[in-house]
């Protein structure tokens, strides 16, 4: 069980994260990427649509949702919703599936990264394809070869969305 203690009363990690499951259930399009709550009574709410960006608006029913339901009489905390930074790794397997044909940025466990098109994910694992200009023995010019690589999840340490500017 998750509590911080925060003057007037401690907030309980687990009831936040049932009001916010309540919220989710009503919309099952949205899912939680992250929920942390700090010893300074900061409550940091991260979600997530499977197909839309989120809106503001999105991020006001998620805030309303707990602070309607927190009494701040009992309970003094600070209330942050957010959608995920577009700079930041997945944490949860849903951004892998939303972000699927998607060009990303691979870092393994063992320190290697690829950068490629994202073209399968799966329970256990995401594939991804990229293109290297290679020296073919008996041509003059570099050719152009694709390859496909499939990473495991725990082989990965992190991936984020290459962001490209045309």
């Amino acid at each position: 069980m998750s509590s911080f203690f925060i003057g007037k009363k401690m907030i309980n990690k687990e009831t936040v994260l049932s009001l916010i499951n309540e919220k989710l259930d009503e919309n099952p399009e949205f899912y939680l990427v992250d929920l942390k709550i700090n010893t300074a009574s900061k409550i940091y709410v991260e979600i997530d649509h499977k197909t839309d960006p989120i809106s503001i608006n999105d991020c006001i029913a998620f805030s309303r949702q707990v602070e309607h339901n927190l009494d701040r009489e009992e309970e003094d905390f600070e209330l942050e919703v957010t959608s995920p930074g577009l700079s930041l790794p997945f944490k949860v397997h849903q951004q892998y599936v939303k972000n699927e044909g998607k060009d990303v940025k691979v870092m393994l466990n063992s320190s290697k990264s690829y950068q490629g098109l994202m073209q399968d994910v799966t329970e256990k694992d995401i594939t991804i394809t990229f293109e290297t200009k290679e020296k073919i023995e008996g041509k003059k010019k570099k050719l152009k070869v694709e390859h496909k690589l499939t990473f495991a999840f725990d082989e990965i340490k992190e991936t984020k969305i290459i962001i490209k500017f045309k």
